[in-house]
């Protein structure tokens, strides 16, 4: 029997486990693959308070020993589903069943792929998922965005006060995101659109230099940039608790900013749940905030 049991070891899982520590609750963390998250691809961390530039891996290393060094268990296994018993929680894995009082969910969400040859190998190489995280490495450069919802928008709006040129490529003769932002992109010099098209190649030495984008003629055009945005939506890791916990159309955890499921003693943080910025600070903050709701809910119980 744990206290509060943690499922995903990433920025907010981690953070969540921290506070929980602190307040002296005994703390199971379950991670299906490696602790980090997505933040351990990130090659340079500018935005994150006080550390000026970290990498990804090295920031995620520093809240893992964090953890440890308090005390919390980290246990290397996938949950593959959850159990509530009222005043106690279940998570099953393949190889154990675990027992808790409380239970945050922190599985995060992973970014939806274009699915081509050398993707993952260039992320970081010009290759990124995230504007705001990534956006200052190329100022004055060219760069294009695929996508056509508001994330792709306001992406191409973000870059274009930095980079000297921003391409926005979609797949369909119109966007779907608000007609206020698309409005703000025609305004833009520095803004060109490529409609009904993808981008089907990346081509690079050791950083991406290009990309070839094919319309829906099968015309190939071979565009010059020095990053590519990709912008085609996130996939929440919420499968395996849909049978209990609320989500919303899109397969997120419907949380406010107290982290609070539709479940007593049940509680979410980060890029899981429903919310506006999915940052890694705002990921910390709702490990934070999920930890103490817990601790709450746990002496509610005596």
């Amino acid at each position: 029997m744990f206290d509060i049991i943690i499922i995903g070891a990433g920025p907010a899982g981690l953070t969540a486990a921290i506070y929980a520590r602190r307040a002296a609750k005994s703390v199971l963390v379950l991670e299906a693959t490696a602790y980090g998250g997505q933040i351990i691809n990130t090659p340079d961390i500018e935005n994150y308070p006080v550390a000026a530039h970290i990498s990804g891996f090295d920031f995620a290393t520093k809240v893992y020993e964090q953890a440890k060094a308090l005390g919390a268990e980290i246990v290397f296994e996938k949950a593959v589903e959850i159990e509530d018993h009222g005043t106690e929680k279940a998570v099953i894995t393949a190889k154990n069943r675990y027992i808790g009082k409380a239970l945050i969910l922190a599985t995060g969400s992973e970014n939806r792929k274009l699915g081509l040859e050398k993707e993952d190998s260039l992320v970081g190489r010009g290759v990124s998922y995230c504007a705001t995280c990534d956006g200052a490495f190329y100022r004055g450069k060219k760069v294009a965005v695929v996508g056509g919802g508001n994330t792709a928008l306001e992406d191409a709006l973000y870059l274009a006060d930095l980079a000297e040129s921003v391409t926005l490529i979609h797949r369909r003769d119109s966007f779907r995101g608000e007609e206020g932002t698309v409005a703000r992109l025609k305004e833009k010099p520095n803004i060109h659109f490529m409609y009904n098209s993808n981008v089907t190649k990346l081509l690079a030495e050791k950083r991406l230099t290009a990309i070839e984008v094919t319309d829906r003629n099968g015309a190939v055009t071979e565009l010059a940039v020095d990053g590519l945005f990709i912008a085609v939506g996130r996939i929440p890791e919420n499968q395996n608790f849909a049978a209990l916990i609320r989500l919303d159309e899109a397969g997120y955890i419907q949380a406010g900013e107290n982290c609070h499921t539709n479940l007593p003693g049940i509680f979410t943080a980060g890029d899981n749940r429903t919310k506006e910025v999915r940052q890694l600070v705002t990921a910390t903050a709702d490990g934070a905030v999920a930890a103490t709701e817990a601790v709450k809910y746990i002496a509610a119980l005596s």
